[in-house]
C-alpha cells in the first residue's frame, strides 16, 4: 500500500478493508478507540504528546511498519478478485540449445495435465519453471504466464502466498503435533470460518484417500508415507489457497490416485503431474512429452485411450484389493480359484 494513501485512510475504513490491522494497532498500544472516523494522518497529528511519550510511540516507525505489514499480509491472502484460471507456457530451449517447437500451451482450471518422459529428461525442470512462474530467467528460458500476465517478483517469490503448491512422494513431517493439531494450526493461520467443519472435511477426505485409516489423535510423525500424503493432498485441495497443484511422481504414494485427482479437480485446482504411471498419464486431459530437456510434443487423450484407462483401472483395483488383504494378513486368492 502506498504510504500517502494510507495516511489519508480513515482508521475505521482500514479495519474494514484490512481486518488484521486492528490487532496491529492494539499490539503497538495505539489508542484508536473512539477515533475510527479520523484519517491516520489526522489521528497522529493531534495525538496527545503525553500519550506518545507514555507509550513510547515512534509515529514514523509505526506507519512504515504498518505499510510493510499490509504488503506482507496482502501477499499472504490470495485475491478473491483474481481467480487464477489459466497457466500459459511459452517455449524455451532444449538442453542442446535448440528451440522448443510449439506456439504456447494454455492450461485452464479443472484440467489435469500429465508430464511424461524418460528419467532425467526434464520433467521436474518444467514443474520448477511453473512453480516459480519463470520469466526467461531459468536454464530452459521458458516464460510462464498466470492469467495471461507475468507475475510480479513479490508474487513469484512469496513464501507465504505461493500460487503453486507442490506435492511429491517424499513427504515427512517433523513437527510434534497430532493430526488434529496440525489441521487446527493451518486452519487458524488461514483465518477460516467454521474451522471445526473445515478440519473434519479435510480429515474425512484424507482417510478416504489413504490405504490405511488413522485418527485425529495420531501424531503426524507416526503417519505412514501413504497416510501423510493423503493428509497433505486433502489439506492442499481444501484449505490451501494455491490454485495450481504440481504433483511429482505419486504413483507409489500408497493412496487412491484417482480419488486424489478427482478431489483436487473438484476444488477448482489446475493440476499438473509428472508421472511414469500409465493410469495417471491417461487420467490427464493432455500429455506433455519431455525429451532432451525440452517439450517435444503435446498429446490430447483420445477416446480409445480412455477405454484403455478403464481396463487399467480394473487391474489396479485388483492390485489394491490384494494389497489390503496382505495388510490384514489374508491369503491371496485369484478370481478363478474362488
Amino acid at each position: 500500500m502506498d504510504k500517502n494513501i494510507l495516511l489519508q485512510t480513515k482508521i475505521g475504513d482500514l479495519f474494514v478493508t484490512h481486518p488484521y490491522t486492528k490487532d496491529f494497532f492494539t499490539d503497538h498500544l495505539i489508542p484508536y478507540i473512539g477515533k475510527e472516523n479520523k484519517t491516520i494522518e489526522d489521528f497522529f497529528k493531534y495525538l496527545d504528546l503525553e500519550i506518545i511519550e507514555d507509550k513510547a510511540i515512534n509515529i514514523e516507525l509505526f506507519i512504515n511498519s504498518l505499510v510493510e505489514y499490509i504488503e506482507l499480509m496482502s501477499t499472504y491472502f490470495v485475491s478473491e478478485k483474481e481467480t487464477k484460471n489459466t497457466v500459459t507456457i511459452y517455449p524455451g530451449l532444449h538442453k542442446n540449445g535448440t528451440p522448443e517447437n510449439f506456439d504456447f500451451i494454455e492450461i485452464t482450471k479443472g484440467e489435469i495435465i500429465s508430464i511424461v518422459g524418460p528419467t532425467g529428461s526434464g520433467k521436474s525442470r518444467l514443474l520448477a519453471d511453473i512453480e516459480w512462474a519463470a520469466n526467461g530467467d531459468t536454464p530452459t528460458k521458458r516464460k510462464i504466464l498466470i492469467n495471461g500476465r507475468t507475475l510480479e517478483p513479490h508474487e513469484r517469490f512469496s513464501a507465504s502466498n505461493k500460487l503453486v503448491a507442490q506435492l511429491s512422494q517424499n513427504m515427512n513431517f517433523v513437527m510434534d503435533l497430532s493430526v488434529y493439531d496440525f489441521l487446527d494450526l493451518h486452519a487458524s493461520s488461514r483465518m477460516v470460518e467454521d474451522k471445526e467443519d473445515m478440519i473434519k472435511k479435510i480429515f474425512d477426505k484424507a482417510n478416504h484417500l489413504a490405504g490405511e485409516q488413522f485418527s485425529k489423535d495420531t501424531p503426524i510423525t507416526e503417519l505412514s508415507g501413504g497416510q501423510s500424503r493423503a493428509l497433505m493432498i486433502a489439506d492442499t485441495a481444501i484449505l490451501s489457497k494455491s490454485p495450481i497443484i504440481l504433483i511429482d511422481e505419486i504413483e507409489n504414494a500408497g493412496i487412491d490416485r484417482k480419488k486424489a485427482l478427482e478431489l483436487l479437480v473438484s476444488e477448482d485446482k489446475i493440476v499438473l503431474m509428472s508421472t511414469h504411471d500409465p493410469i495417471l498419464a491417461l487420467m490427464g486431459d493432455k500429455r506433455i512429452v519431455i525429451k532432451n530437456g525440452g517439450i517435444d510434443k503435446i498429446i490430447i487423450t483420445t477416446k480409445e485411450e480412455r477405454n484403455i484407462l478403464g481396463k487399467l483401472e480394473e487391474l489396479d483395483k485388483t492390485m489394491m484389493s490384494m494389497r489390503n488383504k496382505l495388510r490384514h494378513g489374508e491369503k491371496i486368492i485369484f478370481e478363478e480359484e474362488l
